[in-house]
């Protein structure tokens, strides 16, 4: 297979494990990292999972700036656009996250319709379908619009929900042949690949270091990263995902059960994660001082459940155990730290 295929943000997790899928496919990848220096580290951690050959390139190309994407795009049949800026603990500034996703989605859609590519497939989030963190329990499909006007969102969220809104409306007003479909995932776990923007991942890192006091009483959709890859690739290649959303979400663990769960079946290695539950008042006092538990205050003794019905039955996605999940990202996280 000589298509080539652009994956943006090249060091991400979720980029990574689709670099991997493309090349056991057949495809030929060119990834984008804002560094040279980046590109050994990608392609050492690719070729971990398989051989990439002469068949992995590298473009030089940030959300930020508009030099290098019509270069990074030259020749592709196909991009996936994973990259977004994401959220730290020291800066929480909406426009610092919003711009540059907003703004690097408007730059990779405008390359790929200059170079003529098939499709994009955009990384989305399942912030862009909730009905309201604060509503209660929530049941959520594709149908649904997040809304932008929601007081809980925190910058992250907010960043997905504009720049997808971005994308469609671009997509609206620029006719021609290039197609746009987005993938929303819930929350992402598995196997890493670096030790670099884990993301979500990062929630089981501080679990096994025993740098959490306590459990909280919240709870997510669990996304094994390795379906998440499939579903992008899936949706890419798929011609009736054209034009549609589909949300990659599997089951939903509250955070005592991955506690447990990791305890259960790590043995001595997960001695460190904590089982006392943190009562819901205790967490808001806490919030005042840690900004990581901040961002959980809407989601306290709520169950948001995303549908991938749709995915599940265009696209052939069967999601994994989620335990088993969060087992594998947790195994891979230690291994790395032996390393």
């Amino acid at each position: 297979m000589n298509e080539t295929v652009l994956v943006t943000g090249g060091t991400g997790f979720v980029a990574g494990w689709c670099i991997v899928e493309l090349l056991q496919r057949g495809y030929r990848v060119r990834a984008t990292v804002r560094s040279p220096a980046k590109e050994a580290a990608v392609r050492a951690a690719v070729s971990r999972q398989v051989d990439p050959g002469d068949r992995l390139a590298f473009a030089i190309a940030d959300l930020t700036l508009d030099e290098g994407w019509d270069a990074a795009a030259a020749g592709c049949a196909y991009v996936l656009h994973v990259a977004s800026p994401m959220t730290t603990a020291s800066s929480n500034d909406p426009q610092a996250l919003i711009a540059p996703a907003r703004e690097g989605t408007l730059r990779v859609l405008g390359a790929a319709r200059a170079a003529g590519a098939r499709r994009v497939v955009m990384t989305s989030s399942c912030a862009a379908v909730n009905q309201g963190l604060q509503s209660g329990d929530t049941d959520n499909d594709e149908t649904v619009w997040a809304s932008e006007q929601d007081p809980d969102l925190n910058a992250y969220r907010l960043s997905k929900i504009l720049a997808e809104r971005a994308a469609w409306d671009y997509m609206a007003t620029h006719a021609g042949a290039t197609e746009l479909t987005t993938v929303l995932p819930s929350a992402i776990f598995g196997p890493v690949l670096t030790a670099e923007n884990l993301g979500s991942v990062a929630l089981i890192q501080r679990q096994l270091q025993g740098r959490m006091p306590g459990i909280p009483n919240v709870g997510f959709c669990v996304v094994d990263v390795r379906d998440l890859a499939r579903v992008h690739v899936d949706a890419m290649s798929a011609p009736q995902a054209a034009g549609q959303r589909f949300i990659a979400a599997g089951e939903f663990l509250w955070m005592r059960e991955i506690a447990q769960t990791l305890r259960a079946r790590l043995g001595e290695r997960a001695a460190k994660v904590p089982t006392r539950r943190l009562p819901n008042w205790l967490v808001r006092i806490g919030a005042n001082f840690v900004p990581e538990m901040r961002q959980l205050l809407p989601m306290l003794g709520r169950r948001h459940i995303y549908r991938s019905d749709k995915a599940q039955r265009v696209l052939g996605y069967r999601p994994r155990p989620a335990r088993d999940t969060v087992v594998d990202c947790a195994q891979s996280l230690l291994a790395a730290e032996a390393a």
